[in-house]
């Protein structure tokens, strides 16, 4: 079976080639295909999988290209992951928007709608590719942001493509952990948007064990999110949000803590890895330890604002596994097998969420299985959240049609409309802003 990666010689793909070599089943990949516009960055990554697969007979074999059409025909599955403008790229979409007084998070806000218009033009070129060229393969897409791309893609190529987030896995993982239980047979209630949703329940053997959390204190504040929202607030809710949540609820504090702060985010990463792939440029480096080195520091130091704003302190070890490359393999495997399983994934509505219609990508749990991902049934949403959904998914739709049009107006209401920005001269400078450091933003008119 072969594997597609768009985005080859971006930081994390050794860990999905990590994850593959664990496979011996009958039906896994035998072949990953890298493709990347940077030829150098190819080459680096080539060379940290190649010693991650040293002594291993029957590693996937890797071949590069810089070449589009090449690496998507033949392709069983497509995994996107390409970050549109780089990283010098994420840290002008930071930077525009905290100059303006508000965050500059690459999926949240400001720097997630400047985001979402460079990389929904490509995407949407990639999505015609690929029904073109390998109209039987399965995409699984990572590109940020998440579910907005998806959707994006969606139009082009249906169900087909499937969008796949981290950190619903590891929100659920940590409840339930803190409970007692054993993630592998809980049951996750969680819903959503990418990068906005909330737990609302956690069953195991048919008992919903959230209430039992929700009441004691001592166990909120004991992990992740506890720290990060207060337990107070988890009670008031009566839900656990997802960590990107804590943008919109202490937003004040956080744009704050962005602003004070040495660096941005996107520009700690654009320097880090700069620095990772400068030294992969020695044919005597390391490549497989300089990775690992990088990609530590580079967890370690994961939503750090957010934790300082907070007082959360610093992470826990066992949050620097990360685990997309799991949900991605777990994914590939239901499908090419037909091992039926359950997963949190953005998939289309079809309505399940009878606030959006049919066609909007939602963060749901879906059964998976050869045909595909189908989202299952949920309550529906709180007054609070459902409001925050709506919005935000209104928000999404001006991004797709600003991107399909090239209208600058309308990305001018894409950002008012946000829950994050307060202002419509704030949105115009917005764009006056992107638009002048972003040369992939010169199709708004």
């Amino acid at each position: 079976m072969r594997l597609t990666i768009l985005g080859g010689g971006g930081f994390r793909v050794p860990l999905v080639y990590g994850a593959l070599l664990g496979d011996r089943a009958e039906g896994r990949v035998t072949r990953v295909v890298l493709h990347d516009l940077d030829a150098g960055r190819l080459s680096a990554v080539a060379r940290v999988l190649a010693e991650q697969a040293a002594g291993d007979p029957d590693a996937p074999e890797v071949t590069v290209t810089t070449d589009l059409d090449e690496a998507l025909r033949g392709a069983d599955f497509v995994f996107s992951a390409i970050r549109v403008g780089g990283l010098e790229g994420r840290a002008a979409d930071e930077r525009v928007a905290l100059d303006q007084g508000v965050l500059g998070q690459e999926t949240v806000g400001a720097g997630g709608i400047a985001y979402g218009l460079r990389t929904v033009p490509v995407a949407v070129d990639i999505a015609r590719r690929v029904a073109r060229l390998a109209p039987d393969a399965w995409v699984i897409n990572f590109t940020n942001p998440a579910g907005l791309v998806t959707e994006a893609m969606s139009r082009h190529l249906g169900d087909r493509v499937i969008g796949i987030c981290d950190s619903p896995v590891g929100l659920g993982r940590r409840i339930a952990k803190v409970l007692g239980a054993d993630p592998r047979e809980a049951w996750i209630d969680y819903v959503g948007l990418n990068h906005l949703g909330w737990v609302r329940g956690l069953r195991v053997a048919g008992r919903d064990e959230l209430p039992r959390l929700l009441a004691d204190p001592g166990l909120l504040g004991s992990f992740e999110e506890g720290k990060l929202f207060g337990p107070e607030w988890l009670r008031s809710l009566g839900a656990v949000p997802n960590e990107y949540l804590h943008y919109y609820y202490f937003n004040r504090e956080t744009v704050r803590a962005y602003q004070e702060a040495d660096k941005t985010r996107g520009a700690f990463l654009r320097d880090q890895q700069a620095r990772f792939y400068e030294e992969m440029k020695s044919p005597d480096a390391a490549a497989l330890t300089a990775w690992d080195r990088t990609r530590a520091e580079r967890e370690a130091t994961y939503m750090a604002e957010n934790r300082d704003a907070a007082g959360a302190g610093e992470r826990d070890a066992d949050d620097l596994s990360g685990g997309y490359e799991k949900v991605a393999l777990a994914l590939m495997r239901a499908i090419a097998r037909d091992e039926r399983t359950t997963l949190i994934l953005n998939v289309r509505n079809r309505g399940t969420l009878s606030v959006l219609d049919g066609e909007a990508v939602i963060e749901v749990p879906c059964l998976v299985d050869a045909n595909g991902a189908h989202p299952v049934t949920v309550d529906p949403l709180a007054g609070h959240a459902a409001g925050l959904v709506c919005a935000v998914k209104a928000v999404e739709r001006e991004v797709l049609s600003a991107a399909e049009s090239g209208s600058r107006a309308t990305a001018v209401k894409a950002f008012a409309l946000h829950p994050l920005v307060d202002s419509v001269n704030v949105a115009r400078a917005l764009v006056e802003g992107y638009t002048a450091v972003h040369p992939g933003l010169a199709y708004l008119g």
